[in-house]
């Protein structure tokens, strides 16, 4: 079949084109995968065309683009910001995402200039009792991997760089999403855009976060509210803070806080609590926010935890509540119509209290793009391979997501004593807590999540949580 086509970059302020003529589709070679519509006129604005899209730029989109790219497909990432989203603070990242990070190239950027944890010192305000939980590290591989702390600034240009400078675009606000159906009866996907614009493309992909409009169309049920909010911020000491680099957590009635040095100067913190009407007002200010944390909610605590909170950086601090989909949404819902697909927080949004958010969007990430690239070699007598590499691509990480974000919810339930008002549960749950969790559960538990998704070849068989 030979077509007509008009490819169409965005840059800036200004539309950049190169016309496409003659251009042959019927290889099988993944450069030429997409179909060259006819460039048409939209009474809004231009009709440009993609070979993937990814609706959203933060570690999920990010990672994508770049496990897609190793494989030999060009995915185009609409972020609606106009930059990227580089703010907040820290995130754990575990040896499930240092394996994923491995597979998409971008470990050895990271692995130099971060340590790893060995321990977290776990501190019950009330008894005073202090436990040590070793933080285990992997050695499937042959080699230590274990748990790094990692600005999510830091995380996302790691990935940016590893993309061509024209894939990312920005201010692209997606207000839309329609499916048709061409004359040879494949389907494409229109994405409507805020400035008038509309991109066709044959697989999209939505990584654009817990309030994910792509989850939406797909019918994805809202996530849910936990009853917890948190605050997290990243404080900067001129001179060298003198924490040793360990991790730290203090846990009290109903509240879970803790800190972690990042460097000689820089220290992440989080507060996690029952949440309560003061939040409700929007407006607040960071200077509001952390006087209520410093002077109200943690008035009680150690004051290594207090001088930390103390030197935050305010643009850096964040308070919200804690959303995450119910695990039998995650595990039955609809992930998956057609050519279009969720990634990261868009198809499993989770409290953070066993920290795998972001890891488990590098691993969607390794896995979605494995898919397709193992789903590629049929295309040429298959048409329908691209809706069966995203049904592989959701049966391989359904179940799995859905334990996680079950594990996290349970964790954090009894890390906080339940957070309930009925005394006897609260009772019965820090009993369990101070007793049982670190020493029997979470071991469990993270020999379950601390597992090896494989690299974008093939996937690792072995293991509690290969799927």
């Amino acid at each position: 079949m030979t077509t007509q086509g008009l490819y169409i970059r965005t840059k800036e302020n200004h539309v950049e084109t190169t016309t496409l003529k003659s251009k042959r589709t019927t290889t099988s070679t993944k450069d030429h995968f997409i179909i060259c519509f006819q460039t048409e006129k939209h009474k809004m604005g231009m009709v440009e065309n993609e070979e993937i899209v990814i609706v959203g730029g933060g570690i999920a989109g990010l990672a994508t683009a770049v496990a897609l790219k190793r494989v030999g497909f060009h995915a185009r990432v609409l972020e609606r910001h106009h930059e990227l989203r580089a703010g907040g603070t820290a995130l754990g990242l575990a040896p499930n995402a240092w394996y994923a990070l491995r597979a998409l190239g971008v470990d050895g950027k990271l692995t130099s200039t971060h340590q790893i944890f060995t321990k977290t010192v776990v501190t019950n305000l009330e008894t005073g009792d202090t436990q040590a939980m070793a933080l285990p590290m992997k050695k499937d591989r042959g080699d230590d991997i274990g748990v790094r702390y990692v600005q999510r600034k830091t995380l996302l240009k790691a990935l940016a760089e590893e993309l061509p400078p024209d894939t990312i675009r920005f201010s692209s606000k997606l207000i839309s999403i329609k499916s048709e159906t061409l004359q040879d009866s494949s389907k494409v996907t229109a994405l409507h855009l805020d400035d008038g614009s509309i991109i066709k493309s044959k697989v999209v992909i939505g990584c654009d976060g817990v309030h994910s409009a792509v989850a939406q169309w797909l019918g994805l049920s809202q996530p849910l509210y936990s009853g917890r909010s948190a605050a997290y911020g990243l404080s900067v000491f001129p001179e060298d803070h003198e924490f040793e680099m360990l991790a730290r957590q203090y846990l009290g009635d109903s509240v879970r806080a803790g800190f972690i040095p990042l460097n000689s100067k820089e220290v992440y913190w989080f507060f996690l609590h029952k949440s309560s009407s003061f939040e409700q007002d929007t407006s607040m200010s960071p200077e509001l926010i952390l006087k209520e944390v410093t002077d109200n909610l943690a008035k009680d605590f150690p004051s290594d935890f207090l001088t930390v909170a103390k030197h935050t950086d305010l643009s850096t601090l964040a308070w919200g509540p804690l959303r995450f989909r119910a695990p039998w949404n995650v595990a039955f819902g609809r992930t998956r119509n057609g050519n279009v697909t969720v990634a990261g927080d868009a198809m499993h949004p989770m409290t953070p209290d066993i920290g795998q958010g972001g890891c488990s969007a590098l691993e969607d990430a390794v896995v979605l793009a494995r898919c397709l690239n193992q789903a590629h070699s049929t295309a040429t007598e298959n048409q329908c391979w691209v809706e069966n590499a995203l049904k592989r691509y959701v049966d391989e990480r359904r179940w799995r997501a859905a334990c996680v974000v079950a594990g996290s919810w349970l964790s954090g339930m009894v890390h906080q004593g339940g957070c309930g008002d009925q005394q006897w549960w609260s009772r019965a749950t820090i009993w369990f807590r101070d007793r049982y969790l670190y020493k029997f559960f979470l071991p469990k538990l993270v020999d379950f999540v601390w597992t090896d998704c494989g690299d974008l070849g093939s996937p690792v068989t072995h293991g509690a949580g290969s799927t």
